[in-house]
């Protein structure tokens, strides 16, 4: 009895290793993969912005200048006294982005090495009078990153937003919500209507997030607190419970989007004993975790993972969380 447990605990310590040496040995891959990323301060330039200097910024970004307007307006918006205090602040937290661009770079590092295909686009920031539904964009060749939806949760112009929402206003989350864009580009929309279909959607998005941020925390890849993530892991069995004993993976009603999917202030079971502590978009996180199993117990490439279905994902998955 005593040698078996020895060799299943040296079996155990063998795998981790191997483990760990694989996963070395493919960041030593990626981080030969030559990406250069060129962050393009347009927010500067547009403060900067005159008469004079107007045409020549149109000819070199003409995607953020609508035509609808004309030059006077643009010149106009640009001394416009809430403008001037924009760039103000974001020259404050944002005098520099280097970090950023050493960050962009790795992601795309990443991206590349799983998905050769996608080329790094043309990076520029911009200032969006705090649109922060539209914090990242991408389109075609670019990326676009909104600065002043990044001031920090406690920014002054961020005072009549909800609390759930500036929770991930801050510096910190650019780059997990880069790889979320691309993430669901890759994804795509989702095309089930089934609670199981909408975790699992979301699910991918997540897994690939996981491989293309390394070292960023499972907190910020989610967009939750660690304290939120904590109480996630924690609960994961008492979740999983509910959503099957109510029979809920196979219903498409619609309520259980807002309820378990999308940003809101809490997760609603409507019970009082879990609503008070469960962070919102846990039906995310469990999607996560049931595609991370699928993927640990199934030998299938990411591009497979793209094209399974969520009912496949999900029985193969061997999706059990532990008591």
């Amino acid at each position: 009895m005593m040698n078996s447990a020895k060799l299943l605990k040296c079996v155990v310590i063998f795998c981790l290793l191997f483990s760990c040496k694989n996963e070395s040995s493919v960041e030593k891959e990626i981080a030969n993969i030559p990406v250069e990323i060129e962050i393009e301060r347009f927010d500067q330039l547009f403060a900067r912005l005159t008469q004079e200097n107007l045409p020549d910024l149109k000819t070199k970004y003409p995607f953020l200048f609508s035509e609808k307007y004309a030059d006077s307006i643009w010149v106009k918006k640009a001394k416009d006294t809430i403008q001037v205090e924009l760039n103000e602040e974001v020259g404050k937290v944002f005098a520099d982005l280097s970090k950023e661009k050493k960050q962009l770079e790795s992601l795309f590092q990443h991206i590349k090495f799983y998905f050769p295909e996608i080329k790094e686009p043309r990076v520029v920031t911009i200032t969006s009078d705090v649109d922060y539904r539209n914090k990242v964009v991408i389109a075609k060749d670019l990326l676009i990153i909104s600065l002043d939806t990044y001031l920090g949760e406690d920014h002054h112009f961020y005072e009549s937003i909800q609390k759930y929402l500036r929770q991930n206003f801050k510096r910190e989350q650019i780059l997990p919500d880069v790889a979320s864009m691309y993430a669901k580009n890759l994804v795509g929309p989702i095309r089930e209507r089934t609670f199981l279909g909408n975790l699992v959607s979301f699910g991918k998005e997540l897994y690939f997030k996981d491989l293309f941020l390394p070292n960023f925390s499972k907190a910020q890849k989610i967009g939750y607190t660690q304290d939120q993530y904590t109480w996630a892991e924690a609960n994961e069995e008492q979740i999983w419970r509910y959503f099957v004993d109510r029979q809920l993976l196979y219903s498409t009603d619609s309520d259980l989007l807002p309820r378990f999917l999308y940003p809101a202030p809490f997760s609603k079971f409507y019970l009082e004993e879990i609503d008070k502590e469960a962070p919102d978009r846990i039906g995310q996180f469990i999607g996560w975790q049931i595609v991370a199993s699928y993927m640990k117990n199934n030998n299938v490439s990411l591009r497979q993972l793209l094209l399974a279905d969520a009912e496949t994902i999900f029985n193969k998955s061997k999706y059990k969380p532990a008591r």
